[in-house]
Parts: C-alpha cells; sequence; structure tokens
C-alpha cells in the first residue's frame, strides 16, 4: 500500500489516498472522478464562440485610474497533458453503466465536478436529491451503487488484459 498525494497545478491543498497497487477499491474511483471533474473544469473556455466581437477598442486607462476597476477573477491553471489524459480515462469509466440506469450515470457524473479553485463539489447531495425528486441518502446509495458497477466492470477489464494471448518467442501463451 503506497500513500499518494496530490498536489499539482490544479487546487491548493493535498489530498491524501490510499492507492492499492494490488486492487481497486471505491476510494481510488471516487478520487480519480473527483481528479477528472477539476481537471474538465480547469480547462481554458477558450476557441470559437458565436458571440459577437467589438469592433471598437476600450478607453485606456492609467495605472491609478485602473486600479480597482475590475476584479480580477480567481482562475484556475491550465491542467498538463498528463491531467487531461486522465480525466479522459476516468470519464470514460462512466460509460460502463449502462444506458437504461442514466439516473445513475448522471449521478455519478454530476457528483464527479469539484472546483479546482476551492476542491468543493459543485452540486451537493442534497441538491442532487433535489433534483431527482428523491432524498439524498437515497442519492447517495444510488451513487454507491453507480461505484459499484463501474468497480465490477474495471475488475472485469483487468481479468481479461491478463488473460489476453501474447505471442511470445513465435508461439501463442497466455498471461
Amino acid at each position: 500500500m503506497k500513500e499518494h498525494i496530490m498536489n499539482d497545478s490544479v487546487g491548493q491543498h493535498p489530498r491524501r489516498l490510499q492507492i492499492h497497487h494490488e486492487k481497486l477499491d471505491a476510494a481510488f474511483v471516487v478520487y480519480r472522478l473527483e481528479e477528472a471533474g477539476a481537471t474538465l473544469l480547469a480547462l481554458p473556455h477558450s476557441g470559437h464562440s458565436t458571440r459577437l466581437r467589438l469592433s471598437h477598442s476600450d478607453v485606456v486607462h492609467t495605472a491609478l485610474e485602473a486600479y480597482g476597476w475590475d476584479k480580477g477573477r480567481l482562475r484556475p491553471p491550465v491542467p498538463s497533458a498528463s491531467r487531461i489524459t486522465r480525466m479522459d480515462e476516468a470519464m470514460g469509466w462512466i460509460a460502463y453503466i449502462p444506458n437504461e440506469r442514466y439516473v445513475l450515470r448522471r449521478i455519478l457524473g454530476a457528483r464527479c465536478l469539484v472546483s479546482p479553485v476551492t476542491e468543493r463539489h459543485l452540486y451537493s447531495w442534497r441538491r442532487l436529491g433535489v433534483v431527482l425528486g428523491a432524498d439524498h441518502k437515497a442519492v447517495q446509495r444510488w451513487h454507491a451503487q453507480a461505484i459499484d458497477m463501474v468497480l465490477s466492470a474495471l475488475a472485469a477489464l483487468k481479468r481479461a488484459e491478463g488473460a489476453r494471448p501474447t505471442v511470445a518467442g513465435g508461439a501463442l501463451t497466455h498471461l
């Protein structure tokens, strides 16, 4: 068992997690999904937009006049390429929940959205309960069911990778 501290460009406070390299557990899946949600929210909102651009330039202020005119918005740093790759992998896990269980997908997707600046969930259990018209305790149970579905799918993939045939020295062998 190895203690892993995540403290990189997104978020100020280190998050500690016990990672079991020999087995997957629910805490690891929740952590990876929350990390993916924080990475998603930290991505810059740039690119092409349908918004009209201003055709005139802004008034230029002196340094004395400019102070205090605009409150600076606290933005998280742009995530690294490795975090974006990890985000893509973890967000793909939501697809392991069957389509007919779309409520569980929605709960898992909403609950993984964590603010990269404050590290707080965007949707609390009670807020999800109000949106879904259910008790917040039921939403917590459904979230646990969704995590269990993802865990069982990841375990099946891990077993399938272990039994995958490979070619070693010209002979077909199983790992």
